[in-house]
């Protein structure tokens, strides 16, 4: 099983977490992956996920829930032990908190729309009023779509330049006229060092590592009928 973690997160008491590419699932086994993943957290943990709408909006997880009976939302947060906290991504940006001093973790879907939208802002809102101090919490940004590779178009750009002139530097020229190269990962970033947290960088390009990670632009652009996706997840131990 491919698991990449984050030296930040590994280096938190009472904290396991994991990104988790697509090597060791099963095909079309979804219950089994999804067991397989909270099995290398912690044994008998729930993975949780959300059903991921883009958005903002951001919940407190107090129970389990059965799959596929979680709320309408992009990131979850949560004090209370034994739940796994899990996003599913393919090419989205995946990001993991903790402030294990206060005992309370997150976890972020943060695509173009979520990001710029203030998902990152929400999480760490929800961490907040469970107790977390802003300048404790860590936070990693797991594998995502490379700017090298992530070609948008005028209106995309146009979008975060009407949110903040600023944003022009995380875009590069592409080959193709009036196209663009959008660094998501960076975008992030400094989203969060705006918020005050200062994230680490897998730096994993889920379109780049076909043999890793799943990618939704990858299957588009060869026409494929469907695509996978990977997890990544976190876990606040009882030790």
């Amino acid at each position: 099983m491919l698991v990449l973690t984050a030296p930040n997160l590994s280096a938190e008491k009472n904290i396991a977490h994991g990104f988790f590419g697509r090597q060791g699932g099963v095909c079309a086994a979804l219950t089994e992956n999804r067991a397989r993943v909270a099995a290398h957290l912690a044994p008998d943990t729930p993975l949780l996920t959300l059903h991921q709408i883009h958005s903002s909006k951001a919940v407190t997880v107090t129970t389990p829930w059965p799959m596929g009976e979680g709320a309408e939302a992009d990131a979850m947060v949560t004090n209370k032990p034994g739940l796994a906290l899990g996003i599913l991504t393919a090419d989205c940006a995946p990001v993991l908190f903790a402030d294990s001093e206060a005992r309370v973790i997150g976890a972020a879907h943060a695509g173009w729309k979520g990001a710029i939208g203030g998902v990152l802002e929400s999480a760490l809102a929800a961490m907040e009023s469970l107790g977390a101090i802003r300048h404790r919490i860590t936070a990693a940004i797991g594998p995502c779509i490379s700017g090298a590779n992530y070609e948008v178009g005028p209106e995309f750009k146009a979008r975060f330049d009407a949110a903040d002139p600023a944003n022009a530097r995380y875009f590069a020229p592409s080959p193709r006229a009036h196209h663009w190269l959008f660094d998501l990962e960076a975008y992030v970033a400094a989203r969060l060092d705006a918020a005050g947290i200062a994230a680490t960088r897998l730096s994993a390009c889920t379109y780049a590592r076909e043999g890793d990670f799943f990618s939704f632009r990858r299957a588009t652009h060869r026409g494929e009928s469907g695509y996978g996706r990977q997890v990544s997840a976190i876990l606040l131990t009882d030790k």
